[in-house]
């Protein structure tokens, strides 16, 4: 993989061809569909488009090709064959337009999206062969474009930064390891060192570099305020990608619904007669976007591919937010390493900073600032899918789906009320957690004086007694855990019901 790179509009390219093939497919399934009212078969309604899904598939496996060995004065071809879509498509959609079919039609709106797409393609392949900035080819010296430095390094194993966008979403680069896994055990070597974008040195640069900015930025800021600045480096750093996840996260949500809607209209039409005819134009008939979708079919096909787009979404969505708390927790220890090779031996031994307290900070906080960034999308997530949950049962069932919306107004209060108990009972915890350490760690430090004078029991009865309200912490924190997942199991219960 020492020459593998990606040309500029990657992601877009690979977006679009999937588009694409989704568009081409809707059209060989309106072909299919709008042939079914005709009296002989028409061929010519499904055979383009199916060998459109052909070429397109074709094109993407060719551009990979390219992509991998490096080569892009390949990429001619492509431009001619966009080129030649382009054009045809758009002959095509204005002879639709002199027939006078316009968007009452399904066939006219298809065409007009195939036109559009192709013409994005080709958008994108003339930014990668002839774009002033980006001189690859025909140029009497073109620039080259190097693959990542990683790749050099074959002891990188870890390609998912590198892969194209199928297998980032589909973690095909992975079978290599789990084929390899069933004939011997995965070790360290075999996994290979982490590109530099994932470690944690890296990371800790761009958390340095964002707490630089904000400290210039909030300069007069009091020590009362000293944690907006904190959050502001937080998100200059690693807010991109949380965004990312979220929006991921949000719309596998929306496609959640789809499953539903697809049931409710394959149960509400199968038992219909939905062959409404209209008269034919240009010897075909013409059917609309509402009888497509009244085809018990076309529904079952749409089901699957929601499905089936919803999961990879939603894997995304988790990869993305792990990933990121992961790079966080890392650079946030690499920052607390270096402030304590900083500190002055008075602190420790005065007792400012103690080693139950440091070791709060590396092991416990930062566990806490990783698992809000993996929950993070979750509460973005939620108030769209109650708004849009209660839209959708209000258009179904009418003012009885103002009962769910009344329970979840209701629980929403005891949530929070719980959520503020989870977090007190949560800090008094790792506070108790702190003293206990720091007993214990001074019972060690002087057990030999604590035999001379006979005060063990003196200390022991300390130590558990502290540990006696930590577990007292720790009681009440499972207690109200145990109950906001009961509400919580209560709230999608209710809503399951009301479906």
């Amino acid at each position: 993989h020492s020459t593998w790179l990606h040309f500029p509009g990657h992601n877009v390219r690979w977006l679009l061809t999937t588009t694409l093939l989704f568009v081409l497919v809707c059209e060989v399934a309106e072909g299919i569909v709008s042939d079914g009212f005709n009296q002989s078969r028409h061929v010519h309604l499904y055979m383009p488009p199916g060998l459109g899904i052909l070429a397109a598939i074709t094109s993407i496996i060719y551009y990979h090709n390219i992509e991998t060995s490096n080569f892009p004065n390949l990429l001619l071809a492509l431009l001619i064959y966009w080129i030649l879509a382009f054009v045809t498509k758009t002959i095509k959609f204005a002879k639709y337009n002199e027939h006078d079919i316009g968007v009452g039609q399904l066939r006219f709106c298809i065409t007009g999206l195939l036109a559009l797409i192709y013409g994005l393609l080709l958008a994108v392949e003339v930014n990668v062969i002839i774009c002033w900035v980006r001189r690859y080819v025909f140029f009497p010296h073109p620039t080259e474009l190097k693959p990542p430095k990683d790749l050099q390094d074959l002891g990188v194993r870890f390609l998912q930064p590198f892969v194209n966008l199928l297998s980032k979403s589909t973690y095909w680069w992975m079978n290599t390891f789990i084929t390899s896994a069933h004939q011997r055990p995965i070790d360290l070597k075999t996994i290979g060192k982490l590109p530099i974008s994932v470690r944690a040195i890296t990371n800790y640069q761009k958390l340095r570099k964002a707490f630089d900015a904000q400290k210039v930025r909030f300069s007069g800021v009091t020590p009362a305020q000293g944690s907006r600045w904190i959050w502001h480096a937080l998100r200059q750093a690693f807010g991109r990608p949380l965004l990312l996840s979220i929006t991921f996260r949000i719309l596998a949500d929306l496609l959640g619904f789809a499953g539903p809607l697809c049931i409710s209209g394959i149960v509400h039409h199968i038992s219909r007669d939905n062959h409404t005819i209209n008269p034919p134009v240009l010897g075909v008939h013409f059917i609309s976007s509402q009888a497509f979708l009244a085809n018990a079919y076309v529904l079952a096909v749409l089901l699957f591919l929601a499905l089936l787009l919803q999961r990879t979404l939603l894997q995304a969505s988790y990869y993305v937010a792990i990933e990121t708390g992961i790079k966080l927790r890392g650079a946030i220890q690499c920052k607390i390493y270096n402030k304590i090779m900083r500190l002055c031996t008075s602190n420790m031994s005065m007792g400012g900073v103690t080693v139950s307290q440091i070791c709060n900070l590396v092991a416990r906080d930062t566990n806490q600032l990783m698992w809000f960034f993996f929950l993070c999308p979750n509460l973005w997530a939620m108030p769209v899918q109650i708004t849009v949950g209660v839209m959708l049962l209000y258009y179904l069932l009418g003012i009885s789906a103002l009962i769910g919306a009344a329970v979840i107004t209701v629980l929403a209060p005891i949530q929070y009320f719980l959520a503020t108990k989870l977090s007190r009972a949560q800090k008094s915890t790792l506070e108790y957690s702190s003293e206990r350490l720091k007993k214990t760690n001074e019972l060690l430090r002087g057990i030999k004086l604590l035999k001379l004078y006979a005060w063990e029991h003196i200390f022991r009865s300390s130590v558990e007694e502290t540990r006696q309200k930590e577990l007292g912490s720790l009681r009440a924190f499972t207690l109200y855990t145990s109950l906001s997942s009961e509400i919580l199991h209560l709230h999608s219960s209710s809503q399951q019901t009301h479906v």
